[in-house]
Parts: C-alpha cells; structure tokens; sequence
C-alpha cells in the first residue's frame, strides 16, 4: 500500500487483548488509540457518552475509519440476572456500539467504515453468557440493516470472533469444547473491514 492510500483509523481498545490483534491488521496505517482509561493510548473515551465521543471525534479531527474492540458485559444465570446487570451490557456492548456509528457518521471521512465487535457466543451460546450472547446478535443485526442507511458511501461490518488464544487462559474453563484462534486471525477480519468494499458483513472468525 502506498502512503497514499495509507488511512487514518480510530482504534477504541486498543490496549486489550482484541485490540492488540486488531492492531495486528492495521499495521499500514495510521493508528490512533483510545480507550475508557486513556492509559498509554492517545485519546480516553466513553463509548456510552454521546458527549465523550463528539469531543473524541472533534478532537482527531480527519479519520477514515473506526475500529470498536470494546463492549463490556455482565455474566450470570438468566434466572439471576438483575436489571441493572442487562442496563449494563446493553449500555455498553449494544448501545455504546450503536453511538460510535449514529456520531461518528457525522464526522467520518466520505468512503469512510465502522468495524464493530460481536463474539462467537450468540452463535455458540454458553452458560452465564445470555446477555453477551443477546447483545452481539443485535449488534450483528444492526451492522446487516443499518449498511443500507449510511450515507457518503460509509461501510459497516461486525468481526465476531470466538475466543483468542491470548485469552484462553481466562476464558478457555468457561468454554469446554471450543478451539481459541490466534489474534493475528481476528486481526486478518479487522484489515479485511477496513481495506475491503464489504458492507453490511458479520465477518465470523472461528476455528470450525
């Protein structure tokens, strides 16, 4: 890639596990990191804040590109699972989502793209895990029918990954029967979102 096409993207998450194999897949272009602590990243931002997003958007100024690593999301029995525990998930991987799009489109470049996080698990669902399950089928329901919305030719897509290898010795007990993949894999879907023509795409990256 020449340093003509090279892109601007926004990395929210960067210093986590997934944001490092996200990275992995953005290496030719220019990366700017942001994360809820803003710790060794350039920016801190809020995705459930419309207004730290807005000041994010404003502050980078030019960007070709979003890449959304993050989503946090609340594990426990459905039958014990509280309210306040589902308004958590769904702020953050499901609604906080949603703002870095229904912002960001007024700021992205024309051409520009989104690149969501799901994950494996409300495809393959596990105990304790309804409302991440719940909340990365929306987001991989909103990314097929918002694409046909998006103005200035603005490009959508969802990576939803099964667990990283990187991660396997946290969530692997979780996980009896499922095969991890290296980052370097989930970051191959992040490159292809952000380099590719593909739209309205949930990119799914398991091991079988």
């Amino acid at each position: 890639m020449s340093i003509d096409n090279q892109k601007t993207v926004i990395l929210i998450g960067a210093k986590g596990n997934m944001g490092q194999a996200a990275l992995s897949g953005l290496r030719k272009h220019k990366v700017i990191t942001a994360s809820r602590s803003g710790e060794g990243c350039d920016y801190k931002v809020d995705i459930t804040s419309e207004e730290s997003l807005r000041k994010l958007y404003e502050d980078v100024g030019h960007f070709d590109a979003v890449v959304n690593t993050v989503g946090y999301c609340e594990y426990a029995e459905f039958t014990e699972m509280t309210e306040e525990q589902w308004n958590n998930t769904i702020q953050s991987k499901m609604i906080g989502q949603i703002n870095i799009v229904r912002v960001g489109q007024e700021y992205i470049a024309d051409n520009g793209s989104f690149s969501l996080i799901t994950g494996i698990l409300n495809i393959k669902p596990i105990p304790y895990a309804i409302a991440d399950a719940t909340t990365s089928g929306a987001i991989d329901t909103f990314v097929k029918c918002v694409a046909f919305e998006m103005p200035r030719g603005i490009r959508i897509n969802s990576i939803n990954p099964t667990v990283l290898e990187e991660a396997w010795d946290v969530y692997g007990e979780m996980m009896p029967g499922f095969h991890p993949v290296p980052g370097f894999l989930v970051g191959k879907a992040f490159e292809r979102s952000v380099d590719g023509f593909i739209t309205g795409q949930v990119l799914v990256v398991d091991a079988y």
